[in-house]
């Protein structure tokens, strides 16, 4: 965040924001400002070699994330198979496909600026509802459990009143999404998507409690498939059960 904030900061000094244009960098204008020939290969080299650097991170975090709700049984169980390396190579060929989409996102916007624009306001639409769900989640802990939020070694500065100043802040970003022409199909996209994953969350969760409810146990993408629990009865002492097969902590 501080480079960042900084080089903003910088490029500001020297081309004023509402003249910056974006047919070109503005690193490479400022550079060039300087009298420094080789500012575009140098800058190319620096968003180049970062962009691989975050495409590499991000295709392997997401990729293992994938893995880990598959293992879970909140994903498709296909994405939880390891390839004789014990690398999650579909949930790795997944994001692999997502990253890509990029292509045809180019294709269909007309222009990279207008793509770069459609993703960036995605991902920061959907950034900001990650936010809100962390924050929403805090203030229902500080309602539910302020005890412990007493006791606790850290607490969030500000308490509540911090946390209705970012949902505040994030509700603002949106309308400031939504008045723009070029990042309002990103937020629209955005809330679709965020729709579908809620929906498919619930759906989920219901075929998970009536498949507990009749006693059978998934097999957390390890390819045995379903299998049912463990059978329990007691042992007449009321300190004892007697299970087939056994099961661990079955005592009371």
């Amino acid at each position: 965040m501080l480079f960042y904030v900084t080089a903003l900061a910088a490029i500001m000094m020297v081309t004023p924001w509402d003249q910056v244009s974006p047919d070109s960098s503005p690193f490479v204008t400022m550079f060039s400002l300087t009298g420094l020939g080789a500012a575009a290969t140098i800058v190319n080299l620096v968003v180049l070699s970062s962009a691989a650097s975050s495409a590499n991170s991000g295709i392997y975090s997401t990729s293992r994330m994938l893995y880990g709700l598959a293992r879970q049984e909140q994903a498709p169980r296909v994405f939880a198979r390891l390839s004789t390396h014990h690398v999650p190579l579909n949930a790795l060929f997944l994001s692999c496909v997502c990253l890509l989409s990029a292509i045809v996102i180019m294709g269909l916007g007309g222009s990279i600026s207008s793509a770069f624009t459609l993703v960036t306001s995605v991902s920061a639409t959907l950034f900001m509802g990650v936010w809100v769900v962390i924050v929403v989640s805090y203030l229902v802990y500080l309602r539910k459990s302020p005890e412990l939020h007493a006791k606790a070694r850290f607490r969030a500065p500000g308490g509540a009143l911090s946390a209705w100043i970012v949902l505040v802040f994030m509700g603002a970003m949106g309308v400031v999404l939504a008045m723009w022409d070029d990042t309002r199909p990103g937020l629209i996209y955005s809330i679709i998507w965020i729709v579908f994953i809620v929906a498919a969350a619930f759906a989920n969760r219901h075929f998970l409690l009536r498949r507990a409810e009749r006693g059978v146990l998934g097999d957390g993408g390890t390819g045995e498939g379903p299998h049912t629990g463990p059978t329990c009865t007691s042992s007449g002492t009321n300190t004892e059960w007697l299970c087939s097969p056994p099961c661990h902590g079955s005592s009371t």
